[in-house]
């Protein structure tokens, strides 16, 4: 049997994070949830597997997402997991910092329907796997 693709979603809002839950799992994913930023550092840290993929919001409480990215990407055993940030924040300069930390996508929420971001999700790991 084929081992199902691991993602890690972060993100405080409980109805859209059960929203990309359910879209994922139904698109046959495993998924990880973190309501914010410590707890997605946390669970990362003790994967036995890690994530094809991060969903990350940038407004959380505790910790926003550019530090979190800036923590995955510090670290030796996360650098390399593509960080997708998803969140209402549309401003160029708020995209422009998250490229430059080492996300591998902005996505506006607004802009984007769980379908779509599904079918991004799957190409970035279409792409990192050659």
């Amino acid at each position: 049997m084929e081992q199902k693709q691991k993602i890690l979603i972060i993100e405080d809002d409980p109805l859209i994070r059960d929203l990309y839950r359910d879209a994922f799992r139904l698109n046959d994913f495993e998924v990880e949830i973190a309501e914010n930023g410590i707890d997605g550092l946390r669970i990362l840290k003790n994967f036995a597997v890690k994530p094809c993929v991060i969903l990350l919001d940038i407004m959380m409480p505790n910790m926003n997402g550019f530090d979190v990215l800036e923590q995955f990407k510090k670290n030796s055993e996360t650098k390399d997991i593509p960080v997708v940030i998803l969140s209402n924040l549309a401003q160029r300069q708020d995209i422009d910092k998250a490229l430059k930390l080492g996300a591998v996508m902005y996505l506006v929420k607004a802009q984007h329907s769980p379908k779509d971001i599904i079918e991004k999700i799957k190409q970035i790991i279409q792409d990192s796997s050659k």
